[in-house]
């Protein structure tokens, strides 16, 4: 099978291998995604981005997103960044400018601030379990889960892709380590969900740890950091402005509630570029 060119990238610690298809597709099964991102014998990754060309004249480019298990995902804040600087340095988008891409959870917006800095317009959340999807009644701030036994209570989102969030003193303590894992594979939520464990510091700053569904523990979750702040702010806990702090670095998310959409500022970096020989 013939090499594959990639580029090696990450957001704020949240890292990726970029393909470009855009010519044509690739053969990417799950074995040969899950080759790529072992850390020991493969590039390594938390999530696989792949360009394609776009169907809709008004956007740019389209993306596919596969995480490192091979499964599919619907959206990732920190890729799309990634995407956005990839897509600077191809010369098809310019600093400065805005540009709309086709994401797997459907159109999204994009501000190239510069060559490290990118926005991205994330959305409105979502917060119908319908729609997340999350196995609930009725829509509401917080719900119970039952846990190993016990109960906890989170809020469910969706920004494209489904998020619980728990709000705790202490996002090291040793019991998130314990629940990330379980909330993930939740049998209330049917597709996974990606569990979140956020501490407010105060109305315009928040510390969050991110276990990803098909990804596990990351240093960073850009639709993460905005389903908190999404799920945080519907509760009057933080203002239209919050920092969120994640262990990879710091994102910045503006949200001004219903019917607004989410926008969200960080860093995109390039790593290396690269073939892979891996089943060559």
């Amino acid at each position: 099978m013939a090499a594959l060119r990639f580029t090696k990238m990450h957001g704020i610690g949240n890292d990726f291998v970029v393909l470009d298809a855009r010519a044509a597709a690739l053969p990417l099964d799950a074995a040969r995604i899950r080759a790529m991102a072992d850390r020991h014998t493969g590039i390594g990754f938390d999530q696989l981005l792949v360009i394609q060309p776009a169907r809709d004249p008004a956007c740019v480019a389209a993306y596919a997103i596969r995480n490192a298990d091979g499964s599919p995902a619907q959206q990732c804040g920190n890729g799309a960044r990634c995407i956005g600087a990839w897509l600077q340095r191809a010369g098809v988008a310019k600093a400065g400018a805005t540009v709309r891409l086709e994401s797997p959870a459907g159109l999204i917006g994009m501000r190239l601030i510069d060559a490290g800095t990118v926005t991205v317009e994330m959305g409105e959340p979502v917060f119908d379990p319908a729609h997340i999807p999350f196995n609930a009644s009725a829509s509401a701030d917080l719900y119970p889960l039952e846990v190993d036994g016990a109960s906890v209570e989170i809020a469910a989102v969706s920004m494209g892709n489904p998020h619980a969030v728990l709000e705790v003193d202490d996002v090291h303590d040793p019991r998130v380590d314990r629940l990330g894992p379980r909330i993930t594979v939740h049998p209330r939520f049917p597709q996974g969900v990606n569990a979140g464990f956020v501490r407010v510091a105060d109305p315009s700053r928040i510390q969050l740890r991110v276990h990803e569904r098909g990804a596990g523990w990351t240093q960073a979750c850009g639709s993460g950091a905005c389903a908190a702040v999404a799920a945080l702010h519907r509760r009057g806990r933080v203002g239209d402005e919050v920092r969120v702090e994640l262990p990879g670095g710091t994102l910045g998310i503006a949200w001004r509630g219903p019917g607004h959409a989410l926008w969200m500022t960080g860093p995109a970096a390039f790593v290396f570029d690269g073939e892979w020989l891996g089943d060559a």
